[in-house]
C-alpha cells in the first residue's frame, strides 16, 4: 500500500471539503472573514499592525481552482493572518550569539512536524539591531528556500522563536485557524514548490505566501477536519510501522534460514548421501579434509 499517497489523498479531501459533511448551522467562512477584516481595520487605525502593500498580484482578478460548498470561500493568506520573517545575524559578530538565550531558527528546522529545538541562541542585542522577531508558540513556519526538500515544508514553532530570512512565519488571527491552515499547507507542498522563482536555486518570498488563496471552511468544519484527519493518519502510522515490522520479521527470517542451511539445520541429512569427504576427494584429491579439526564447530554427519 502507498502510504505517502493515501495521506495526500486524505489533505486532498479535507481542503476540497469532501472530507466531512458540510452543516447549515455552522457561521459560514464569509461573515467570520468579515470580522477578521473589520478587526484588522480597527487594528491598522491604531497603528498597531501596518496595511499590506498592495501589489499587482493583489490587484489581478483571481482565479480560483476548483467550486467550494456551501459556507466556504476563498481568501487570501494575508486576510487571515500576518506573515513576517526574520534575519540572520553576522556571525562574525560575537555580540549577537555569546551567552545569548533568544532560541532562533532556520528553514532546516522544517524538516520535523513540530519546532521544539532552535538551531542557535541569539542576544537581545541581535534583535535589536537586525530584523529578527521573536514569534510565538503555534507559530506556523514555511520554508522559502532550501535544497532538496526543504522549501515548501511547513512546520509549528513549539517554542517562541526568532527565524532566519528563509522561513515564513504564519500566525492566524484566529488561534483556531492553525491547524487547519498547517493542513493546508501540508497538502499543497508540490503547488508552493512549484511557484519558486529564480536560477539554480529557486525560492518563494513573502509576497507569493502572502497571496495564496486558501479555500476556508467555517470555523466548526475546520475542528471536524481537524479531528477526521487525526484519525486517518492515525490509522496510516499503524499501517506504515505493519509494514516496517513486516520487513524488519522478513529480514530477520532469511538471516536465520541462511543460518540454519550454512549449519547443516534447515534439512535433515540422509545417510545414503555421499559424504562431502569423498565429493571433495573426487574433485580434488590433494585437498585436506579438515572438517575433524577443533577450531572448526561440529558438522553434521556427512559434511
Amino acid at each position: 500500500m502507498n502510504t505517502k499517497a493515501l495521506r495526500q489523498k486524505i489533505l486532498d479531501l479535507a481542503i476540497h471539503g469532501k472530507l466531512v459533511p458540510q452543516d447549515p448551522n455552522d457561521e459560514p467562512a464569509s461573515v467570520l472573514l468579515e470580522r477578521i477584516r473589520d478587526e484588522k481595520e480597527r487594528l491598522i487605525k491604531e497603528g498597531k499592525i501596518k496595511r499590506p502593500t498592495k501589489t499587482k498580484a493583489t490587484s489581478d482578478k483571481p482565479h480560483y481552482p476548483y467550486l467550494l460548498p456551501e459556507g466556504w470561500v476563498w481568501c487570501k493568506l494575508e486576510d487571515i493572518a500576518s506573515i513576517g520573517t526574520g534575519a540572520t545575524p553576522l556571525t562574525k559578530c560575537k555580540e549577537y550569539y555569546l551567552n545569548g538565550n533568544i532560541p532562533w531558527v532556520n528553514s532546516s528546522s522544517t524538516k520535523d512536524s513540530v519546532i521544539e529545538t532552535p538551531s542557535n541562541y541569539i542576544t537581545s542585542k541581535a534583535i535589536q539591531d537586525t530584523n529578527c522577531v521573536v514569534y510565538p508558540k503555534g507559530t506556523l513556519i514555511v520554508a522559502m528556500y532550501g535544497e532538496g526538500k526543504t522549501r515548501g515544508q511547513v512546520s509549528e514553532l513549539r517554542i517562541e522563536a526568532a527565524t532566519n530570512q528563509a522561513c515564513a512565519a504564519i500566525c492566524p488571527f484566529e488561534k483556531e485557524f492553525k491547524n487547519y491552515l498547517k493542513l493546508f499547507f501540508e497538502s499543497n507542498y508540490l503547488r508552493l514548490r512549484a511557484l519558486a522563482e529564480g536560477g539554480t536555486q529557486p525560492n518563494l518570498n513573502l509576497g507569493k505566501i502572502s497571496n495564496y488563496e486558501i479555500p476556508l471552511p467555517p470555523l466548526e468544519e475546520q475542528c471536524r477536519i481537524f479531528t477526521e484527519i487525526k484519525h486517518w493518519i492515525s490509522l496510516i502510522d499503524v499501517i506504515e510501522n505493519g509494514k516496517w515490522n513486516i520487513n524488519e520479521t522478513i529480514k530477520q527470517a532469511k538471516f536465520k534460514i541462511l543460518n540454519l542451511a550454512i549449519h547443516g539445520k534447515l534439512v535433515p541429512q540422509d545417510p545414503t548421501d555421499e559424504p562431502a569427504s569423498e565429493l571433495l576427494k573426487r574433485i580434488n584429491p590433494k585437498a585436506e579434509i579438515t572438517s575433524d579439526n577443533g577450531h572448526y564447530q561440529k558438522l553434521p554427519e556427512g559434511w
